[in-house]
């Protein structure tokens, strides 16, 4: 007998058909389905063991020595069609037999496996069957009866694999042609060996096809781990299939049965999501559905079976995209959608780091002059001059979402809404389960929100324009029900949300959705985590609709999310444009009277202690102490001493990179913005091909890394050169010939590197900046996705961190590979990150070490980083992983020496985002793994922080993974605050552990766990979270005051005390740094929300503009009440800069958001947060808020 051991189930299944021929007698078995118990079986009866493996070696060590070890003659093979050296030389037979023996099974087919049994038999055990050579058949052909493309169109091609053709496997393959042609389209099924090296011939029929489903894997390569943001992307080659300019979709063909999938909230195995998923995104495909499952015989033998429903969404959603081919643009109907939370005038168009209001505009002109019918453009507000906030005005008079303002007069003008005889008949359609919970939530269809009290039509926000709408997006629903905050993190859909997408698809006819950037709601409504069900809402939302989604390309998690749960197709947009802070105000005025005390010291001693007492008196006037830390002025003899802090403070506030304004789609930057932007991208050390890495400039300039961003001096006569040398370039036009020159003219501080320079520069001249001049494509990508053409792959990431391959934008970004997290990099700055966080707390605690770290982590921030966060939780328990050379992926963990490691262990407990549950699940089995390692070891409880704080656990098992309830997403406390239904700690907490109380781990997949969570809170001493972009700080999203903000609260309302509260910033890898939350959020509160620099940046921007800086209040109030993060002068300077200084701004580009700042910080008077107001203060706001309503009311009346 011989024992064919296959991670393939097709050789399995061909093996078993084999058997029918004389003599033939194989035992099959797949080698990660198998037992110790039941492999040790196969090994004693066998008489040969032939193994293949795809993934090589590595997928199976620990098997393949229980194999080796048997004494049987061993032939182990590659899955792939190419040989696998290292295979080969593990063998126990001839490599000859071995490359034969690969043959035989590359080539496939039954007649091919019989005649493998009799070469082997005959070849090692000398039996004398006698064997014919393998038998070549066609690596490609068509499905039988499928030969012939019928007439018509559109062409799907259906590309799956041969050995599946070959073992007559192709039942599912039939059942998606035949659904295909029921819906209109013409089916091209053919198979194929693989697409990496595919056949002219093939590539020539594909190339007729209008669009192609795929089931075969990643055609570009063998290892994304290489290929991501730093890395060699250029050595991941799709060029032929991208040659054919044809959108491919990966239908995914799951290796688990359907009624796995269907009780499953997940959706995919963590093989399915590495190998269907996140490594053909590399390849630039559309993610869909699972159309078919793979069943088990009685037999244990496997075959493919469609699912009828999921056939047809697929189906769907292929024909569709192919229609955007053939359709004349003059003929299409799009919808341009506009994200809106919170559900308020002020904040319609969220997007982060762009302008949306312009960027549509920008966007409607493409599409006009690409032929679409925009009707008479005379009639769109803004059209003809790009005035963002006269097409905001116009949305908003339209009625938007704003429950404040949306009256049923308002609801009777609007022509945009759906009957409710419509919505019902549709949502009979629905799935039992999926409208039980809706009435449960919301009432009979058509329910109440938004629905004309009299002639209950649906109302739905927007204006159309000749075969063009620009929509509002519905709102999620937690403003309209204020106990599911409390109760129902996967509250459903409302009947609203389904009824506007019902419009776009039915009455409206849309071919495509435009979702105008990051991000919408769509994809993080409630469902599996991804392989969407017709019972999960983003499925019966999106349906079977193209959706091009412009996407910020450093934010690869938020992205991913909307490709693999809403089959979109991304093109990415570029970083917001970057600046320094530089000085203003009263922090001028300290760095001349720094400057002027430093003159002094040198020319008149004598007058040092006025200049002292005049630096103390801004200080504390300005309330700059307090950032100090400082409760009294320092004594006379350590007074300059001191100054030496100041300065080093001032320089980091004056360093911050901060925003420069907002980008605007296909708006490459120029000028001095571009300066700038290469300024501070140039501070990061760049990252090149996987293997070169340029120092950051300023090094270069021979700026010493602990002084970058510290002496004030030093770091801005290095700034000036930076921009000169920037300056002269530009007026060169960045010519690489024109580096030598420039340099050679130059005066260069000593300590420079002459030739790091060079290189540099030559690097930026010739790759930098050709691929930001690249940005001005972006919505020329928009209109080819919207002709359904090949959008091309890339990596993401921040272009800040040194990672410049991330540009150009306008591709369809891809993120990393999950199995290769964290990275050998990551790791590195995950130890930097792990130390300074130690030394911090020990500079605050008298040496000690913090017995327990509570660190918020992001998949997003995961896959910019490739594990930096993952990495710090390693280090800090003081495991190691240890990576496959030549995948690069983490294979195990190993323990670091209480010697080596040099301090105890830490305990960490985690709290993850809803995404990285979904995008890294074998990532929560490691840090999983790692806990329990690190628990069980023989050390004392000093070392061993871990196992100390696990004596009380009863069930075996140390719980330190929490994160939300599968299927949902956040941390409930932005719908909490928006929603003004709390108290104080207890209802912040009380959210908090509702929303995040589920473990994971390995075999822990989202169990209740509040106890266990409460537990290992009550332990926390230091709450983190790591920022690793300098695009964004704490105060640019709610996600930081509700994950960190939400772990500090709770802690105090567990404890009765603070957690320390820390962020880790490795913006700059090289330069690892950890503040405490109330230096950060001074940092930022000085060098950006208060800073005319940026406001003034921010005003250019108009409408959007204000937007950001009433979000910016929401989230500092967010953390307020929190953390306690603000004093009453940060309160203050926000009441002066933003609601006096800039009022006659928010007046005619956005009075909504000065009316919400307005309340807000009334609000955080009246909750006592802002604990002593001036009244001046109040009566301003009060005024204010009054004042603004009474404009936008009246305006409202104007309009009847």
């Amino acid at each position: 007998m011989i024992c064919l051991l296959s991670t393939s189930d097709t050789d399995l299944l061909t093996a078993t058909v084999a058997n029918e021929e004389p003599d033939v007698d194989f035992t099959v078995a797949n080698p990660t389905r198998l037992s110790s118990e039941r492999l040790n079986e196969l090994c004693e009866r066998a008489d040969i063991i032939v193994v293949r493996l795809l993934g090589g070696k590595r997928a199976w060590e620990t098997g393949l020595a229980t194999v080796l070890a048997s004494g049987k003659p061993v032939v182990c093979v590659s899955g792939e069609l190419a040989v696998d050296a290292e295979l080969t030389e593990i063998s126990t037979v001839n490599p000859n037999v071995v490359t034969q023996a690969h043959t035989y099974l590359a080539e496939g087919a039954p007649q091919n496996l019989a005649n493998l049994y009799y070469f082997l038999s005959d070849t090692v055990l000398l039996t004398g069957f006698g064997f014919e050579t393998p038998v070549h058949l066609p690596m490609w052909g068509y499905l039988s009866g499928y030969e012939t493309p019928a007439d018509g169109r559109p062409h799907i091609g259906i590309v799956y694999y041969r050995a599946q053709e070959l073992a007559g496997n192709t039942a599912y393959v039939q059942a998606l042609a035949e659904t295909i042609t029921a819906n209109g389209g013409v089916p091209v099924p053919v198979y194929s060996a693989s697409l990496r090296q595919p056949d002219p011939e093939l590539l020539e029929v594909l190339s007729t096809c209008d669009t192609i489903i795929t089931t075969v894997l990643a055609a570009g390569g063998t290892k994304p781990a290489g290929v991501g943001a730093g890395g060699d992307d250029e050595a991941w080659n799709v060029e032929q299939l991208a040659q054919m300019n044809i959108p491919i979709i990966q239908g995914l063909a799951l290796t688990t049965p359907r009624d796995q999938w269907q009780e499953s909230s997940d959706g995919l195995s963590p093989v399915d999501v590495a190998s269907q998923v996140a490594v053909p995104e590399f390849d630039g495909r559309i993610i869909a559905v699972p159309f078919s499952f793979k069943e088990y015989g009685a037999d244990g033998l496997i075959s493919y079976h469609a699912d009828p429903e999921r056939c047809t969404r697929l189906a769907r959603i292929a024909i569709n995209t192919a229609m955007l081919r053939l359709k004349e643009n003059k003929d299409k109907k799009a919808a341009v959608m506009l994200s809106a939370y919170p559900t308020k005038h002020a904040r319609i168009g969220n997007a982060v780091g762009l302008d949306t209001p312009a960027s549509t505009l920008r966007v409607l002109h493409a599409m006009e002059e690409a032929g679409y019918d925009l009707g008479d453009t005379s009639n769109i507000p803004g059209y003809a001059d790009l005035d963002g906030d006269a097409l905001m005005h116009a949305i908003i008079e339209a009625g938007g979402h704003d429950p404040e303002w949306l009256t049923p007069e308002v609801m009777e003008k609007n022509e945009l809404r759906v009957s409710a005889e419509t919505y019902k008949r549709y949502f009979d359609t629905l799935p039992e389960s999926m409208r039980e919970k809706m009435e449960e939530a919301w009432g009979e269809a058509p329910g109440e929100l938004y629905v004309h009290p009299e002639t209950k039509d649906i109302y739905v926000a927007g204006l159309r324009f000749g075969n063009v709408v620009v929509m509002v997006q519905p709102p999620r629903g937690f403003g309209d029900n204020p106990v599911g905050i409390y109760h129902d993190p996967d509250l459903p859909a409302t009947h609203h949300y389904l009824a506007t997408y019902l419009w776009l698809r039915e009455d409206f006819g849309a071919d495509a959705i435009v979702h105008m950037g990051k991000h919408g709601n769509l994809e993080w409504l409630p469902g599996k985590t991804l392989g969407m069900s017709a019972e999960c809402f983003p499925d019966q939302a999106i349906a079977d609709l193209p959706m091009i989604y412009p996407f910020l390309v450093n934010d690869p998690g938020e992205g991913t999310q909307a490709k693999r749960r809403a089959h979109a197709t991304l093109i990415d947009h570029m970083i917001p444009p970057m600046a320094r802070a530089e000085t203003y105000g009263d922090i001028t005025r300290l760095e001349q009277l720094l400057d002027e005390h430093q003159n002094l010291s040198a020319l008149d001693p004598s007058k040092l202690p006025a200049i002292r007492q005049e630096i103390w008196t801004l200080l504390t006037a300005a309330k700059m102490d307090k950032d100090l830390g400082w409760e009294k002025r320092p004594d006379e003899e350590v007074f300059d001493d001191m100054l030496m802090h100041v300065d080093g403070w001032l320089c980091e506030i004056k360093d911050v990179a901060i925003r420069g304004g907002l980008h605007i789609l296909g708006e490459a930057p120029t000028g001095r913005t571009r300066i700038e932007l290469l300024a501070a991208m140039l501070r990061s050390r760049q990252l090149w091909g996987g293997t070169q890495t340029l120092p950051g400039i300023r090094q270069a300039l021979g700026l010493d890394i602990e002084d970058d961003g510290e002496e004030r001096v030093e770091t801005d006569r290095t700034q000036l050169i930076v921009e000169k040398l920037l300056i002269e370039l530009d007026e060169r036009d960045f010519a690489p010939e024109a580096v030598t020159d420039i340099l050679a003219g130059a005066e260069l501080p000593e300590g420079s590197d002459p030739v790091a320079l060079t290189a540099l520069l030559t690097f930026t001249c010739k790759e930098i900046v050709p691929r930001l001049n690249e940005t001005a494509g972006e919505i020329d990508q928009i209109i080819r996705a919207l002709d359904s053409e090949f959008v091309p792959a890339g990596p993401s990431g921040s272009p800040m961190r040194g990672l410049v391959n991330v540009l150009p934008t306008g591709r369809n970004f891809y993120s990393v590979d999950p199995k290769a997290i964290p990275s050998r990099l990551a790791w590195e700055t995950g130890q930097l990150l792990a130390d300074s966080l130690i030394e911090r707390y020990q500079k605050d605690h008298d040496g000690a070490y913090p017995q327990s770290v509570g660190l918020s982590v992001w998949g997003t921030s995961a896959m910019r980083t490739s594990g930096d966060d993952i990495a710090e939780v390693f280090a800090l328990l003081g495991v190691l992983p240890v990576w496959d050379e030549g995948s690069r992926r983490v294979t195990s963990l190993e323990v670091i020496p209480l010697e080596e490691l040099g301090r105890p262990r830490i305990d960490v407990t985690v709290r993850i985002s809803g995404f990285f549950r979904d995008a890294f699940p074998h990532v929560l089995s490691l840090i999983d793994d790692a806990v329990q390692l690190v628990a069980g070891l023989d050390e004392k409880d000093s070392d061993n922080y871990v196992k100390a704080n696990s004596r009380d656990v009863t069930d075996g098992h140390v719980k330190r993974i929490f994160g939300s309830k599968p299927g949902t997403y956040g941390a409930g406390l932005l719908q909490l605050m928006d929603s003004g239904q709390w108290h104080g700690d207890e209802d912040l907490a009380a959210v908090y552990t509702e929303w995040g109380g589920y473990a994971y781990g390995r075999g822990i997949n989202g169990e209740k766990a509040v106890a266990d969570m409460k537990a290992a809170y009550k332990r926390i001493s230091v709450a983190a979270k790591n920022i690793d972009t300098a695009e964004h700080d704490i105060a640019d999203s709610d996600d930081y005051f509700q994950f960190h903000g939400g772990m500090v609260a709770t802690v105090r309302h567990l404890t009765g005390e603070d957690p320390d509260a820390f962020i880790g910033d490795s913006t700059r890898t090289e330069n690892v740094k950890t503040r405490t939350l109330h230096e950060e959020s001074r940092r930022v509160f000085r060098a950006r929300v208060v800073n005319p620099r940026w406001i003034d940046a921010m005003k250019n921007h108009g409408y959007k503009g204000a937007f950001e800086m009433s979000a910016t209040v929401d989230y500092l109030f967010g953390y307020d009440a929190t953390t306690g993060l603000m004093d009453d002068w940060m309160y203050e300077q926000l009441t002066d800069s933003y609601v006096r200084d800039n009022r006659d701004f928010f007046e005619e580009s956005n009075p909504w958001a000065l009316r919400d700042i307005s309340e807000r910080l009334l609000e955080a008077a009246d909750r006592g947060l802002w604990e002593n107001p001036r009244p001046e203060d109040i009566d301003t706001l009060k005024q204010t808020f009054l004042d603004m309503e009474a404009e936008a009311e009246g305006e409202d009346e104007e309009d009847d």
